[in-house]
């Protein structure tokens, strides 16, 4: 919300300087996030009139003006303005002036003509990007008058970063009640005075839908000007709000819409074929808006009609048919209260926002639309003339306004503050709250422009922000501090990031809604959940995985010319589990671990004169999840499996202590050729509770016996895995006493006969032991009988023969 400070005294001029009203403001809750002067530092500009014009002997596009300043000589001044015209009311740089930038103005010859002094334009003066010509001024302003005077251009313009909660602060009118309020400064309202009714003239309407419009208003007004100018005051003020001058009859809507807080719609009377209808939309109805852009219509999106046609997007922005235009004369005025619910992230879904729809989303008062009706005919009459005809009002379905109770005892309990009872009186009234008090209950109804008070916490607040939250006195804790002691296996997730960060991996953070194609193609997840309001269109479920946010950085990454790329996430993801009860963290019907991801593409090491260059591997990404593991990385067991997101040959699951924790693997293919990828990112996601629990070091004593080193190669079947010839080995090892020896077992080497081609039915996996004994020295007939006792286990198990 931005706006002119000036504007805002207009209603509320509490006795205090801007910094101050700024802090007051971001202390009560409205935080002033920007007060910066309408126009930047310059000196020595005033306003000039140009008396006469002559061309430039020596060039074409230049003109020798003689200017007065009010200082009762004529200055010669060469321009190039192509507007520069005998009468004409323009500011003045004088000699010695400094304008924006720390330009200095001097005297100069241009094309051998003296100048003394230089006319300016808008964008000379840093007050907007307009620079076709000089800026005029307006008549009645005294030649001599410094400019900045002139025009107000040490004016004040707040911009408020505003909660969403509080609506009722996007208007001036909404700002000065709350300055009103904190300062005691009269609140000034603007004219409500009705226009009379010249005309008997209606157009009919029916709203349709109560859950859509509760209030609709509107009225016929014939024998405008459109072309007339917008009065410079107006103009001023919409440009220091951040809104560019369009034409009168829009600058109007839009100038009491930030007044006021009141959004509404001009429609072309001639325009309109037949009666006006306010309904939901149907499926397949179409509508071109004042932005251009074509809509294809949903059920749940509100619309106005006129003879079956839809002629405006309810809440949102008005048609292009029935839009007005320079030649527009006769009018037909519309504004409405639209239920939140109904406007809630429909502009959002279609990609694009406005003024309208960000209020209407929020809550806009219901009460007072023929009041502001009033006012925005008022300013349409004086302005463009015309004649007026009544004003038809329909209440349909207001919501209602339950009463919210206050105890006096809770507000002073939550604020440690003993706020009386004639205190909390006295700020309900300056806020206009009406309010009854049942013994120590303040019973507020809240007013309809206030959407966010609904339970007593919402009181309270009130209570603190209009007492003073800088009041509240900084007092310690009476509460014993007492120390909870983390548990030594229990593995924080700042642990859990500094161990993933030391394997070169970098950590992103990603929204945790993300598109409906990813969930249900990429993920597999065929029911997503989704958002009941998005903040964009293609952001409209919740993540069940951290991958594809993964990918997304990835190729984000590769198209800004990035070879090599290590992202991790820590994060939750979102899934449905009926089994899942409300809790402080949880919702009813949804399950949400925190999940550990990570995506590593490019090559596998960083470029070094030593090392040949290869893309990163599964192997590659395997290592690094069990150095994440730690010390139990030995019950680590990849399971060879299929999901959606990796590749069918080249994915695997990660099994911990016999249960499910994750996913291992290259991205498939397919979402490797669709993102653009030269090479595939090997991704792993893992269960992050499973890995936060680490493994309390036991010491032990060293042997001081040797090892002893032997390798065993067999032949096995082209089917057979790994895994299961080690899970053999181990319950073998675990089975028998006397292979205790074995301490460590790993696979080197792996062969297969290329010359069999296809036809191969077995490959050779070529394994190393480690063998120590901690009491004495391993002879060859003990190793031997080992070696033995373990290839037997293997044959009789998975058939195997030893390789000669």
């Amino acid at each position: 919300m931005q706006f002119p400070e000036s504007w805002l005294r207009a209603f509320a001029d509490p006795d205090m300087e801007s910094q101050a009203l700024a802090d007051c403001l971001t202390m009560a809750g409205l935080e002033v996030e920007e007060a910066e002067s309408a126009a930047p530092p310059f000196s020595g500009v005033v306003v000039a009139r140009i008396a006469g014009v002559e061309p430039h002997p020596n060039a074409d596009k230049l003109r020798v003006c003689r200017v007065d300043d009010g200082s009762g000589e004529l200055l010669q001044i060469v321009c190039g303005a192509p507007n520069a015209a005998e009468g004409l009311k323009v500011p003045l740089a004088r000699l010695g002036a400094r304008l924006p930038g720390g330009f200095a103005i001097g005297k100069a010859k241009m094309r051998g003509i003296e100048s003394f002094g230089m006319l300016c334009s808008s964008r000379e003066l840093g007050l907007s990007q307009e620079h076709d010509g000089l800026l005029v001024l307006d008549d009645a302003l005294p030649e001599g008058q410094d400019i900045r005077e002139a025009l107000d251009l040490d004016d004040t313009v707040f911009t408020l970063k505003l909660t969403p909660n509080r609506a009722d602060c996007l208007s001036i009118l909404g700002v000065a009640r709350e300055v009103s309020a904190l300062t005691g400064a009269a609140l000034t309202l603007p004219e409500y005075t009705p226009v009379p009714v010249t005309l008997d003239e209606r157009l009919p309407v029916e709203v349709k839908d109560k859950d859509l419009c509760g209030r609709f208003a509107g009225r016929v007004i014939r024998g405008v000007n459109a072309r007339a100018q917008t009065p410079a005051w107006m103009k001023a003020r919409l440009e220091r709000a951040g809104q560019r001058s369009l034409s009168v009859l829009v600058d109007i809507s839009n100038y009491v819409m930030l007044e006021l807080g009141r959004p509404s719609h001009v429609f072309d009377l001639d325009k309109i074929q037949g009666s006006l209808e306010v309904r939901w939309a149907r499926k397949g109805e179409q509508i071109t808006l004042l932005n251009g852009q074509t809509l294809a219509l949903e059920p749940d999106v509100g619309v106005i009609v006129a003879g079956d046609v839809p002629e405006s997007l309810a809440g949102i922005m008005g048609g292009e048919a029935t839009s007005v235009t320079l030649d527009t004369t006769n009018i037909y005025l519309e504004t409405a209260y639209w239920h939140p619910e109904a406007i809630m992230g429909k502009a959002r879904r279609y990609r694009f926002g406005s003024e309208a729809s960000h209020r209407f989303e929020r809550g806009v008062d219901f009460s007072s639309i023929p009041e502001h009706i009033e006012r925005i005919t008022r300013l349409i009459v004086d302005i463009c003339g015309g004649s007026v005809g009544p004003v038809d009002d329909l209440c349909v379905a207001l919501p209602p306004r339950n009463p919210v109770g206050m105890r006096l005892s809770r507000c002073q309990r939550v604020l440690g503050v003993d706020v009386t009872h004639d205190e909390a009186a006295s700020i309900f009234t300056r806020l206009q709250l009406p309010f009854t008090v049942e013994g120590e209950t303040f019973v507020v109804t809240p007013p309809a422009y206030r959407f966010d008070l609904s339970i007593e916490e919402d009181l309270i607040e009130e209570v603190a922000r209009v007492h003073g939250f800088e009041n509240i006195p900084d007092v310690p804790p009476v509460a014993e501090a007492r120390m909870n002691v983390p548990l030594e296996v229990q593995r924080s997730p700042h642990e859990l990031r500094q161990a993933i960060a030391s394997r070169e991996y970098q950590e992103v953070i990603n929204f945790s809604f993300v598109e409906e194609a990813w969930e249900k193609e990429w993920v597999g997840n065929a029911d997503p959940i989704r958002l009941l309001n998005p903040i964009a269109s293609h952001l409209s479920v919740m993540r069940s995985s951290l991958i594809p946010g993964l990918v997304a950085n990835i190729v984000h990454n590769a198209k800004h010319r990035q070879s090599r790329v290590r992202v991790f996430e820590l994060g939750r993801v979102f899934a449905r589990d009926a089994e899942v009860k409300d809790a402080d963290l949880h919702v009813a019907g949804i399950r949400q671990p925190q999940y550990l991801a990570g995506a590593a593409w490019g090559p596998a090491f960083q470029e070094q004169w030593g090392v040949p260059v290869r893309q990163v591997d599964f192997f590659d990404v395997k290592k690094d999840v069990e150095v994440l593991m730690g010390a139990k990385a030995d019950a680590l067991v990849c399971k060879a499996d299929q999901h959606p997101l990796l590749h069918p040959g080249r994915g695997a699951r990660l099994v911990f202590e016999g249960r499910p924790i994750g996913w291992l693997g290259e991205l498939h293919p397919r979402w490797v050729q669709e993102s653009g990828l030269a090479h595939a990112p090997v991704v792993f996601e893992l269960d992050a509770q499973a890995v936060s629990q680490a493994r309390l070091a036991q010491a032990g004593d060293l042997s001081r016996q040797p090892v002893v080193v032997r390798d065993l190669a067999v032949w096995a079947g082209v089917d057979v895995e790994y895994q299961s010839l080690l899970d053999t080995l181990h319950k073998t090892i675990a089975a028998e006493a006397s292979l205790a020896i074995v301490r460590e077992i790993r696979l080197f080497d792996v062969w297969r006969d290329t010359s069999a081609g296809q036809q191969a039915t077995e490959k050779s996996l070529a394994l190393r032991f480690w063998l120590q004994d901690a009491e004495a020295t391993l002879d060859d007939q003990r190793v031997e009988q080992c070696i033995h006792r373990l290839l037997d286990a293997l044959v009789r198990t998975h058939g195997v023969r030893q390789r000669a």
